[in-house]
């Protein structure tokens, strides 16, 4: 018996290891893991953001926000000091009677952690997507769509590769504008990924003439809601969301909304509490230099690193880069001028990243020996697998020597993935519906692409493709073709070939004795070349 205690202990400690974080999934069904806050329903939000609004200290009072131009429903309250009730003011979309409506009820109202920290994460961007909605005079449900698809989680991954809140799909977050490179990808983008996640809806809204069909296509595709619509009216079926034969995923999707917006209403109905969500901005823009670590970024704003990265989600490097016109980041409010402050007063090297080129053979391990940094994380702040090899002369990012005082210089054309900077430039952007028969290859030698680049390009796993995908096609490859992929055999020795002695030119050339004869009539004044280009 004595000896069965600690067992127990250690049985009770385990269970509690595992509990502290959860499962969740996004509306695909895909698992998306969340670490509990010591701070439940709140998430470590800035301490400040509780401060009521009439007291001297909001640092809001000194917060301007954009000139706005609002077009907001009759019902909106900005006067509310609940973020919540104005959301719920400002409902405008039909209800939804839907038996799954009710599942998905059931659902959230077992898991009251799960909600909890989903409205708990929510409070840093909620306020932001409010107003953009109301700015566009678009229902304020539309608002709560990312607890949907991400339940607010800026860093969430599906297996399908869609990413951010708002769960962008790669070649939709380009179609939209959202960069994706080596060092940022804005589908992770708070304010960009919500500016293009409304400007899509609307435009699907304006296909559509309902939000119910606008969302199910946001879901599945407009192509998807469209064949559906049409096999409707060539049947003489209604042509409403409930009626038409959608993916099971598409079903769920207008309901699981619909069960947010009732428990969101009425928590306390479904035996919910739901603290009131303070109806002020969380957090302002600010100017950071044009390189800077984030770490560092985060200590000048007297904020924690994961504070830092929940506001700024989008950089995939240790080190964040301006890579448009202006370089903002997104800060508290009451960061903003410590910020500001503590980065005119430092005087220090602001980056301690410089970019490294590989030698021809060298080893992750020599190379992470070189500059004191473990192999792992060498190849994670490099996005380099265990096993992978390193190409010759390939650009990656190392620490600053610590002999080196100077400020590392960080070449940002010299990232590894240079095929993803070429596809964000827009003005030269083609897209290809897949037709019936065509392959990557046959695109490929239509566009003179090769089926690597076109891979790459748009972040293909493997060559299959479906009838009626679209793919992004990048810049010809034709000025190319005299590159390292075009291969040209050595000529064959040049002969002169008569009929007495054209079978010991054939033996010395590995040929027949009939090979010869023929490249006497056709070119024995030429050598014989092949070229072969593999990116055919």
């Amino acid at each position: 018996m004595p000896n069965q205690y600690p067992l127990t202990l250690l049985l009770l400690s385990l269970l509690l290891l595992v509990t502290s974080a959860q499962a969740e999934t996004n509306v695909e069904g895909d698992y998306i893991l969340i670490l509990d806050s010591n701070t439940p329903n709140r998430e470590g939000l800035d301490p400040s953001f509780n401060i009521p609004p009439s007291s001297p200290l909001d640092p809001v009072l000194n917060y301007l926000p954009d000139t706005l131009t609002y077009q907001p429903s009759v019902n909106v309250d900005k006067g509310t000091t609940d973020l919540r009730q104005r959301i719920i003011n400002g409902y405008t979309m039909p209800e939804l009677n839907s038996n799954y409506t009710g599942t998905h009820e059931a659902w959230y109202v077992s898991r009251p952690d799960y909600m909890k920290r989903m409205i708990g994460r929510s409070q840093r961007y909620l306020y932001h997507i409010v107003v953009e909605v109301e700015k566009r005079g678009m229902p304020s449900e539309i608002a709560l769509l990312p607890m949907v698809e991400s339940a607010f989680n800026p860093v969430a991954n599906s297996r399908s590769k869609a990413s951010g809140i708002w769960q962008f799909m790669p070649a939709t977050g380009k179609n939209f504008g959202l960069k994706q490179d080596w060092w940022v990808d804005n589908r992770r983008d708070v304010t960009a990924a919500t500016s293009a996640a409304l400007t899509y809806l609307q435009k699907l809204h304006g296909m559509f003439g309902n939000w119910d069909l606008a969302l199910a296509a946001y879901n599945a595709g407009e192509g998807t809601v469209q064949r559906a619509i049409d096999r409707n009216r060539k049947k003489g079926l209604p042509t409403d969301y409930a009626s038409l034969s959608l993916p099971e995923e598409t079903k769920n999707y207008v309901p699981k909304l619909q069960a947010i917006k009732n428990i969101m209403r009425k928590p306390e109905v479904y035996g919910l509490n739901i603290d009131n969500i303070p109806n002020r901005p969380y957090f302002t823009k600010v100017i950071a230099p044009d390189q800077i670590d984030a770490k560092l970024a985060a200590s000048l704003a007297e904020i924690s690193y994961e504070e830092f990265i929940s506001l700024n989600p989008e950089y995939n490097r240790p080190v964040i880069t301006k890579t448009g016109s202006a370089h903002e980041i997104l800060l508290p409010i009451s960061a903003a001028n410590t910020f500001n402050l503590n980065l005119a007063n430092y005087d220090k090297p602001l980056v301690s990243w410089q970019t490294y080129h590989t030698k021809r053979g060298e080893r992750m391990d020599k190379i992470a020996q070189k500059f004191g940094i473990n192999v792992s994380q060498l190849r994670d702040v490099n996005d380099i697998p265990n096993g992978k090899k390193l190409n010759s002369a390939q650009a990656i990012l190392v620490p600053t020597n610590s002999k080196n005082n100077d400020i590392a210089t960080i070449n940002i054309n010299s990232s590894q993935a240079s095929s993803f900077n070429e596809s964000t430039n827009n003005s030269q952007l083609k897209t290809h519906t897949i037709k019936a028969k065509q392959t990557l290859a046959s695109i490929g030698r239509d566009y003179h692409v090769s089926v690597k680049r076109l891979m790459s390009f748009n972040q293909l796993e493997n060559p299959n493709v479906k009838i009626g995908q679209v793919i992004n096609i990048p810049a010809s490859d034709i000025k190319n073709q005299s590159s390292p992929e075009t291969k040209i055999e050595k000529p064959l020795e040049k002969s002169t070939v008569t009929t007495g002695n054209f079978k010991k030119i054939s033996k010395k050339n590995k040929r027949t004795a009939k090979h010869a004869y023929s490249s006497k009539k056709k070119r024995s004044d030429k050598p014989l070349q092949r070229l072969t280009n593999k990116a055919a």
